[in-house]
């Protein structure tokens, strides 16, 4: 296979123009794409809407290019909140069987693979199930990326439900509780599920090591490549894995750190290093506050605001950071990062370009 990554900015929420420039220009193949992971600009928690327009809208625009049925297999993930210096974007991921440029001898190309879960029903929702899915969905998608060994697995993107008011009187109505009773805080528990999916399915954590009282709870249990996002727009979970494969071609790859903290620039500084002369395509990334209330010793305010969610303060300040090294404020940083890295910190990803391929 060979994958193709491209930025495209965006206006609104409903702004296909610069996307629909690409298609014009041969840059991207609508029936190829197989994902776009998108930054709204709306507030990222329970009512942030524009997440679900923005996916309403590309659905229908793939619709009107390559028929409904093709379109609904594209996975939309969007994860809101530009906070700061972040640009509203799409990032546009297309797949190709034919044969592109090799990789040099030895070495890896980019590989992605898509799958889904089943719908849950709300007391899922944070708890075991979600997580046996998950974990069953990523395997999935690292078998359709090709993808043999969870070492070369560099960012698995999970879009995850949330509950409802109307999810938790589902519920009660049934004789069932459900893991949390705040709306908001579910989003919590459902993005730390996922990303225990992920750890369980990438071998990072043993499943028998995992229960219900884990989820948001047992800090010291995460995955290093996962990125959880969670939204009202979805009842089940879309699975994107990213990593290397020998069975890939092309000119794409990619890496990845852990961020011990929201100001911890130096894992990004190394891929810079490490792959130095290779063009960045993307940086990939997710911020949370420090559950401590304090970022190396200094006491942070973020989880004590009562006008601007904590989720939106650590996207801006990580958003900062991450953009301040690459020198471009349009890249994917997602907050929230529950089980996502050591507690206060979260993984960062970077997909890159052999300039000398």
């Amino acid at each position: 296979m060979k994958i193709s990554v491209v930025r495209v900015p965006a206006a609104s929420p409903s702004d296909t123009a610069s996307l629909r420039a690409h298609i014009e220009e041969g840059t991207i193949h609508p029936s190829q794409v197989i994902a776009v992971l998108g930054k709204t600009e709306g507030n990222g928690c329970v009512n942030d809407f524009t997440r679900g327009y923005a996916v309403q809208t590309l659905r229908g625009f793939f619709a009107g290019l390559i028929g409904v049925e093709a379109a609904d297999r594209i996975s939309f993930i969007m994860s809101g909140g530009t906070e700061g210096v972040l640009a509203p974007h799409f990032t546009v991921i297309s797949r190709s069987e034919a044969v592109g440029v090799p990789a040099a001898a030895g070495s890896k190309a980019l590989a992605v693979g898509v799958a889904h879960t089943r719908r849950f029903l709300p007391e899922e929702l944070g708890r075991s199930a979600q997580i046996a899915e998950v974990s069953a969905a990523v395997a999935r998608a690292m078998a359709e990326a090709r993808i043999e060994a969870a070492s070369d697995v560099h960012f698995v993107q999970i879009k995850c439900p949330l509950l409802a008011d109307a999810d938790m009187a589902d519920a009660r109505a049934r004789g069932a509780d459900v893991a949390v009773d705040d709306t908001y805080k579910s989003m919590g528990y459902s993005r730390g599920a996922s990303a225990l999916g992920a750890a369980v399915a990438l071998g990072e954590i043993r499943r028998e090591d995992i229960g219900d009282e884990d989820v948001c709870q047992s800090w010291d249990k995460f995955s290093e490549v996962a990125s959880t996002s969670a939204g009202s727009e979805l009842a089940y979970c879309e699975v994107i894995v990213f990593g290397n494969s020998a069975q890939a071609s092309g000119e794409l790859y990619m890496s990845h750190g852990v961020m011990a903290d929201a100001i911890d620039g130096k894992p990004l500084l190394a891929m810079l290093a490490d792959n130095h002369g290779a063009e960045v395509v993307q940086v990939l990334a997710k911020a949370e506050a420090d559950p401590t209330g304090l970022v190396r010793g200094r006491r942070h305010t973020m989880l004590n605001d009562s006008d601007i969610n904590h989720t939106r303060h650590a996207r801006a300040a990580v958003g900062a950071v991450l953009a301040s090294i690459v020198g471009d404020p349009m890249i994917y940083v997602s907050g929230g990062a529950e089980h996502q890295g050591p507690a206060g910190g979260g993984p960062v990803a970077v997909i890159f370009r052999r300039t000398n391929a």
